[in-house]
């Protein structure tokens, strides 16, 4: 993958704030949306989710997941031409009272600033998804398989 097509990745990432969330529900795959927010240098993806939702129940059972994001969609325009990236990896639960808590939980609050008041929210996690594996599509057959070291890395050169 050359520079420019990192940085198109690179740029997605940071960019957008709405992906696809895949868990592993009783009955099999699942999928929902969520808002997400990404760390400074990839090494992990917050996500504050409710109890109370069928995704979240999955991951506190099987902490395996996938997050996809994309480009939007644009009128006239063949969408499998759009970039996209797919991170896998586990989550693990932020616990409340640790000073990982205070500073993701100000990090995810600062780039979804409507969020604030579900912190309030006792049925809310904050969850951080790190990745083991990733996979971007820069376009139609450009496509790239690669970890989390390798994206770790291009988030510091494209910064």
């Amino acid at each position: 993958m050359n520079i420019q097509e990192q940085q198109l990745m690179v740029d997605l990432i940071r960019s957008r704030r709405w992906a696809a969330l895949a868990t592993r529900g009783p009955d099999g795959p699942e999928a929902s949306w969520v808002a997400y927010v990404p760390e400074a240098d990839f090494s992990g993806f917050l996500l504050h989710l409710s109890t109370l939702s069928a995704h979240t129940r999955n991951l506190l059972a099987d902490s395996r997941a996938g997050l996809a994001i994309s480009e939007p969609e644009r009128d006239d325009e063949d969408p499998q031409t759009l970039a996209r990236v797919m991170i896998h990896g586990r989550v693990e639960i932020i616990a409340k009272d640790s000073a990982d808590y205070r500073a993701t939980s100000r990090r995810y609050q600062e780039h979804l600033p409507d969020s604030p008041p579900r912190f309030e929210f006792g049925d809310f996690l904050l969850l951080r998804l790190t990745p083991a594996r990733v996979r971007f599509v820069g376009g139609f057959a450009r496509a790239y398989l690669f970890d989390d070291i390798a994206l770790r890395a291009a988030a510091q050169r494209t910064s």
